[in-house]
């Protein structure tokens, strides 16, 4: 990369980051909190507050990402970002169950992600466009994990109204870093991108590959946030672990799930040989969902359950939108990471609405049972992808024989 392009690709994977902090922030916490407020017993209105932000995601991503191509892309991104803080400010000001689901509607309707991952591709060459989305899968990973280590300590410190205000204060401060620190696009890329693609939507939207890739996203966020309907709450009960201690397990997992991770996912990128790897990340998260529904109790299962989802969730987290930017038309990434970025919310909204209902009708280890279904029939899908990337030494040689 040059240095141009390594500062566009870190701070947008940083942007990206601040933003989804402020939905992973409440994951490991809401659950338990809703107890005490009125409605807080009712786990399909806890499910639908933990899920609705992806709802309104999901409805306004292409739209948002239309709008990126008329507007330009920082002003579209800047205007997400204060409807997002909004939605922040709304929920923090609420004791109310209700008045929350508004606030997290709110938030969601701040859709980004699209005009985000568009304004990477007009900021990197093609060569070099894989490493940028790849840092704005790990981004989520590593968003993710952090926010489950620092939000009960968060929790202990400021409660959920101070934590809602956290997250509105952090997309303030993401603006700051899309106004200050991303550089201006190149001019040339600037202008194609408020040019029509070559590629008609409908071959992206039906394409097979990208389709497969599209409900993977959907449901990897799916089975993330139903597990964290009940997740926290099994935690204290099963496990023992008040939630302000939480983050104790959360840390060493979350550090030992990134060194487990990361070796065999840049091995299989060099080789070639992602797709055995992806395969086993997703039959490995099937695996968890069946021992969790199991009911294990105790520290230990717990943990070392949680280490297999998250080393699972890692790879695949990082996987996904760098496969879907290689297997788009050169001309059409926008558009595909559009689509990708829409079923990535409607799954968040999917999941908690399922982890909610699921609870509520046949009990907690249902919801993993519901899990386990979503990752065998993902298992199914993946296992027909047909196009998968070549190793880098591959590439290489290719571009030697076209000279």
């Amino acid at each position: 990369m040059t240095p141009l392009e390594l500062r566009s690709s870190v701070s947008l994977a940083s942007l990206f980051a601040l933003r989804m902090l402020g939905l992973f922030l409440i994951l490991p916490v809401f659950a338990v909190h809703a107890r005490s407020l009125p409605g807080g017993h009712d786990a399909t209105l806890i499910g639908l507050a933990l899920g609705i932000y992806g709802l309104t995601q999901g409805a306004l991503q292409i739209p948002f990402g239309m709008a990126s191509d008329r507007f330009g892309r920082k002003p579209v991104i800047v205007f997400g970002l204060l409807v997002f803080a909004a939605g922040s400010f709304v929920a923090a000001a609420t004791d109310d169950l209700v008045v929350t689901i508004v606030g997290r509607a709110i938030q969601g309707a701040g859709a980004i992600s699209a005009a985000i991952t568009a304004l990477i591709a007009d900021s990197t060459r093609d060569s070099q466009r894989t490493k940028a989305m790849a840092m704005v899968g790990a981004s989520i990973g590593l968003t993710f994990s952090l926010s489950l280590v620092g939000a009960p300590l968060l929790y202990e410190a400021v409660g959920m109204g101070g934590i809602f205000a956290v997250t509105g204060l952090l997309a303030l401060a993401a603006i700051a870093v899309i106004t200050l620190v991303t550089p201006a696009v190149p001019q040339a890329a600037a202008a194609a991108a408020t040019q029509a693609g070559r590629t008609p939507f409908a071959r992206i939207a039906l394409d097979t590959d990208l389709l497969r890739l599209n409900f993977g996203i959907f449901t990897l966020h799916s089975a993330q946030m139903a597990m964290f309907v009940v997740l926290p709450t099994w935690l204290a009960d099963r496990g023992g672990i008040a939630l302000g201690d939480h983050w104790k397990l959360y840390l060493p997992v979350v550090l030992l799930s990134f060194a487990l991770m990361a070796p065999p996912l840049f091995w299989s990128e060099r080789a070639g040989r992602l797709r055995p790897l992806f395969l086993a990340a997703v039959a490995l998260l099937l695996a968890v969902q069946v021992l969790l529904s199991l009911q294990p109790g105790g520290l230990v299962p717990l943990a070392l359950l949680l280490l297999a989802f998250f080393v699972g969730f890692n790879i695949l987290e990082a996987s996904l939108p760098s496969l879907v930017s290689q297997l788009a038309p050169p001309d059409a990434k926008g558009t595909a990471l559009g689509i990708y970025n829409t079923t990535q919310s409607l799954g968040l909204f999917f999941g908690g609405l399922l982890g909610g209902w699921v609870q509520q009708q046949w009990g907690k280890p249902a919801v993993f049972d519901a899990c386990a279904v979503l990752m065998a029939v993902w298992l199914l899908v993946a296992a027909g992808q047909r196009r998968w990337p070549a190793s880098a030494r591959s590439r290489a040689v290719a571009r030697e024989n076209r000279f």
